[in-house]
């Protein structure tokens, strides 16, 4: 199994971050934080990653896929405390981008997320264009 790199596990990597309560229900029967549970953290930080950019107001017709989630499991977490969940733009292709997550509780990375987006519409994948292009560029992770 891939192990995520250590700019990746690094808070300072990262331009936006938001914080998000976990539930008793996100437990497994060992009392850590569910693989399903961390899925959906990192989803709604992706959420409001792009909302914080204004994304969910796109052109008609264009929509955003996901044509990958990759997650890496780093630590365990727990029940009650809040998960941190924070991003950037890892990678910028032509008509697809990678937004990379980790997820921080106490201070600790508990896991790390690549997600691979791909820009279309009816007639198939898009370029990003250049305004969004732009916007990514400066919401690009550190690799130190």
């Amino acid at each position: 199994m891939p192990k995520s790199e250590a700019w990746q596990r690094d808070p300072e990597s990262y331009p936006f971050s938001t914080v998000t309560e976990t539930r008793f229900q996100d437990l497994d029967p060992l009392g850590h934080i569910n693989n399903v549970a961390m899925a959906a953290l990192f989803e709604n930080g992706r959420v409001r990653f792009n909302h914080s950019l204004g994304l969910e107001r796109r052109q008609k017709g264009e929509r955003w896929l996901i044509a990958a989630v990759a997650i890496d499991y780093v630590a365990e977490a727990h029940f009650p405390d809040p998960v941190e969940v924070m991003s950037g733009i890892g990678r910028l292709g032509t008509s697809s981008w990678d937004i990379c997550s980790a997820a921080f509780q106490n201070g600790v990375c508990v896991a790390t997320c690549t997600t691979t987006l791909v820009l279309t519409d009816k007639a198939g994948p898009q370029p990003i264009p250049a305004a969004l292009r732009k916007r990514y560029e400066s919401l690009m992770v550190r690799r130190s």
